[in-house]
Order: C-alpha cells, then structure tokens, then sequence
C-alpha cells in the first residue's frame, strides 16, 4: 500500500519512474530527466524557476542537489535551458552541449524566422534583457563541447547521437543497455502519434528527417520525449509509421 501510495503520489506531481532510478519530471508541460545512480544526472533544466521542484524532488528521495554532477542539454530552447543558470549556482555540475547550439550572441538565437526577430527585440528591452541567460548558452556555460558519437558515463554508457533538424545542435542520448533512447524535441508527439517536430520552432525540417530515420534505426523499447509521457512497446512501428507518412 505505501508503494502504491508513493506511486500515485508522483503521478499526481508529473513525475515518473521510467525504469528504476531514472525519473521524467514534467514541470510547467517540460520533461526533465533526473538519472539517479552514484551521482546524479540532469537531462534538460526545464522553464526558468523549475529548479524549485527539481531539487524537491531530488530530496525526496533523500539525495542533495549539490550530487547533480552532469546536466546535459538536448538543445538550447528556451523551455529546455531555462533553468540551467540557477543550477549551475547551487552545484558543481558539468554542463554538457552540442557545440553547434552554443553562442554567445543574439544572431545565435535558434529560433527560425518571425520567433527569432521578437526576441531579438525583447531583449533589446531592459525589462527582458535578464531572459539572455535562458535564451543562450554561450561557451563559458558548457564544460563538455559535444560533436555526436561520444559515450557519457551515465546508464553504463550513455551515447550521444547528433540529431539536427529542431535546432542545429539537437542531440538525443541513447542507452544500449535499457534500451531506452531520450530524444528532447527532435521528435514531436500528438497522443500516441509520432510526429516531426514544430516547423515554427525548428531550423532545418529536412535534418529532422534525416535524424528521425537515423534513430529510428536505433534498437530501443522506451521513448523519452521533451514533452508528454514516454511511448514504449511498439515504438519502432511508430517511427516507422512516422517516416512511411513523411514519404507520403
């Protein structure tokens, strides 16, 4: 009973246990990763102000904040890189990034078109101009430089797999052993309908393509979505199924 109680509990809270000691948070609609081994890893930092309900949970289950040793950064939007400034005053972490989502200035905003131009002129405005921090993640903030192909330590063996198309650095994170693949937005999902991610918000829908067939690939019975519950079971089908509908 108290295992079914802790459980509706963390449903009730937007958290889920995906396989034992990795947890999705969805916080203000935003999937945030926790990987609780030894040390902790981060996977996306959410909204601005989520690092509230963050270090909450974490001390639920009697750890500290100050053990998040890694956060990894699926891609520098707004929604996934928010929170990121504040967590990295209260631990010691290592950020991790692809290096083609890092930049210092505002014609580095990985936003396309008429999205990119407002917030340009937002921050132009005093009033917003503290939203730079959550908008761009500039070389001094990322302590691992990410191309695609490396093997992080989480998970026993976390791969990191480039996968282009949401943003020009979007990259999913792969773990063979689990057989579970974390694709931040490079992937969109309507219900259990796979979809390509939101062509407002993307840069380049061709590279999603490509990223999308590349994972799709990939042998693995748990998706991790930047937004909504994880799919498992027939995944592949569904990805298949995105792809046949892509050709059409």
């Amino acid at each position: 009973m108290m295992v079914l109680s802790r459980v509706r509990g963390m449903l009730q809270k937007g958290i889920l246990e995906i396989i034992p000691n990795v947890y999705q948070l969805n916080i203000r609609a935003t999937n945030i990763i926790l990987i609780a081994e030894e040390e902790l890893t981060l996977i996306d930092t959410g909204l601005p102000g989520s690092s509230g309900k963050i270090i909450d949970f974490i001390r639920s289950l009697g750890r500290s904040v100050e053990e998040i040793g890694l956060i990894i950064i699926t891609h520098s939007h707004f929604d996934h890189l928010g929170g990121l400034a504040e967590l990295r005053r209260l631990t010691k972490a290592k950020i991790a990034a692809h290096k083609a989502d890092i930049g210092d200035t505002e014609g580095h905003l990985l936003y396309p078109g008429v999205i990119r131009r407002l917030l340009r002129r937002l921050l132009r405005i005093p009033l917003f101009s503290t939203l730079r921090s959550a908008l761009l993640l500039k070389p001094s903030d990322v302590d691992i430089q990410l191309a695609g192909g490396e093997v992080l330590k989480p998970l026993g063996g976390l791969e990191v797999i480039h996968t282009p198309g949401h943003t020009p650095g979007s990259i999913s994170l792969f773990s063979p052993q689990n057989k579970l693949l974390i694709v931040g937005d490079a992937l969109n999902k309507r219900r259990k309908i796979l979809r390509l991610p939101p062509k407002m918000a993307s840069s380049d829908l061709r590279q999603a393509v490509d990223s999308i067939k590349r994972m799709a690939r990939l042998d693995f019975d748990i998706l991790c979505l930047g937004h909504g519950r994880p799919l498992s079971g027939d995944v592949n089908t569904r990805m298949q199924d995105l792809i046949d509908r892509i050709k059409d």
